[in-house]
């Protein structure tokens, strides 16, 4: 899909991007550009940071991925089509990521800072939380230790 993408974009997929992307959609989540880099060492012994940094800036300009702000990671965009419209929902714990597509929230979202008298310095709307697999992680720990606790 990313390859028709770009291609109907009159850009190139090479594959050193082609690669970033791949290891990206195989973390599942948001994943720090020397995290990328460390596993492109594995496959190509020579890489270095500038090799990763432009392959993510190329994708980043392609819309093919997210920047996730926050925590200074990368995320594959899954929906092309609403890419520059979405709001990300970051899990604070593992790094996974949610996109919601509602325009309307979103819209009314930006009307509200911008009449706070805020101009947005990018398109990316990011929410810090935890994710429903972490919460319920969280529980069993808790729940874990209370009963190590009574016995």
């Amino acid at each position: 899909m990313a390859e028709a993408y770009c291609r109907e974009r009159g850009e190139k997929l090479t594959p050193i991007r082609r690669k970033v992307l791949e290891l990206l959609l195989a973390s599942g989540r948001a994943t720090k550009a020397y995290s990328l880099l460390d596993e492109m060492r594995q496959i190509h012994p020579g890489s270095a940071p500038p090799t990763v940094y432009r392959a993510l800036d190329f994708l980043l300009s392609a819309g093919l991925i997210h920047r996730i702000e926050s925590i200074n990671a990368f995320a594959v965009c899954h929906d092309l089509t609403q890419c520059q419209h979405g709001i990300l929902v970051v899990c604070q714990q593992c790094g996974n990521v949610t996109e919601l597509h509602e325009p309307k929230l979103r819209q009314a979202l930006v009307s509200q800072i911008e009449a706070a008298g805020y101009r947005l310095s990018g398109d990316g709307i990011e929410l810090k939380g935890v994710c429903a697999q972490c919460q319920a992680n969280e529980q069993a720990s808790a729940e874990g230790a209370k009963a190590a606790a009574h016995s």
